[in-house]
């Protein structure tokens, strides 16, 4: 903004007095929050399966990601399951800290509908947990995580959150977590049964998730 100021007249305007002017108004630039990735050393990093690989159809692969979700005051951190080929959400959870337990449920809860041929995340030491890959395990799903700081090899989750931030998020001021978990309930909704999704040829992503599957 400071840049763009000065090459329009304000040459004397710099980045401490735009940082000023947004605190005065309450501004606060769209940015990255927590980090919510974090290995753990001694966790198992299984290799990458998904490079080159045709998806095909819905339970073939589905992945899953943590992100923040500011409020009012502070944060709270959602994952989902997605389904890649159809982009449809299976379900999603919040939590207020990053332990892996919210994870684990979310999981099993999916895994008491459906199955995937292989599940793919990214290196947090949340899903790269003894309990979190143990439940994969169990189910004989193949376990695939992204390179290390390769965000595109999970790139659908990547295109999933830049929606629900910049279509709901962004939008509202939630205050509470029971406020964010209510707006993203219905954000979720619209989501997979309302929202055309480009992705899929302009579908919606429950209509080919289930169409597809049944």
């Amino acid at each position: 903004m400071s840049n763009y100021l000065q090459l329009n007249g304000h040459p004397d305007v710099g980045r401490h007095h735009v940082r000023w002017v947004y605190e005065q108004l309450g501004l606060r630039a769209i940015a990255p929050g927590p980090h919510t990735s974090q290995p753990h050393p001694e966790h198992k990093i299984y290799p990458y399966l998904l490079r080159g690989l045709p998806i095909i159809a819905p339970n073939q692969v589905w992945s899953t990601d943590i992100t923040y979700i500011r409020l009012n005051r502070g944060f709270v951190y959602l994952m989902a399951i997605l389904d890649w080929y159809s982009r449809y959400v299976l379900d999603w959870e919040l939590s207020i800290n990053l332990e892996a337990d919210f994870c684990i449920e979310t999981l099993e809860r999916v895994l008491a509908k459906h199955r995937c041929d292989i599940f793919n995340t990214d290196q947090g030491s949340q899903f790269t947990s003894k309990a979190f890959t143990g439940t994969l395990k169990k189910h004989g799903i193949k376990i695939s995580m992204d390179g290390k700081g390769r965000a595109f090899d999970n790139i659908f989750v990547e295109r999933l959150w830049r929606s629900v931030k910049y279509e709901s998020v962004y939008i509202y001021d939630w205050e509470t977590v029971t406020d964010a978990r209510e707006g993203l309930k219905e954000y979720f909704q619209f989501y997979n049964h309302e929202r055309p999704h480009s992705g899929v040829n302009r579908q919606t992503p429950s209509s080919v998730y289930f169409s597809t599957y049944h």
